[in-house]
């Protein structure tokens, strides 16, 4: 997941300097809500992931 949100940031930024701003706009709001999906996803599997030994 993470990889995706770096690949989507790397478009946008090539996207913002060959001077397509509304592909690197959507490229960025795509990376957002995937970096967004990627913590969440993270803060779960690091609360349920544990086991408890008795």
């Amino acid at each position: 997941m993470l990889n995706w949100a770096v690949t989507f940031f790397v478009v946008a930024i090539i996207a913002a300097v060959l001077g397509f701003t509304t592909i690197a706009g959507s490229a960025i709001d795509i990376a957002k809500i995937l970096f967004f999906v990627f913590l969440v996803l993270a803060v779960i599997s690091f609360i349920f992931g544990r086991k408890v030994s008795a």
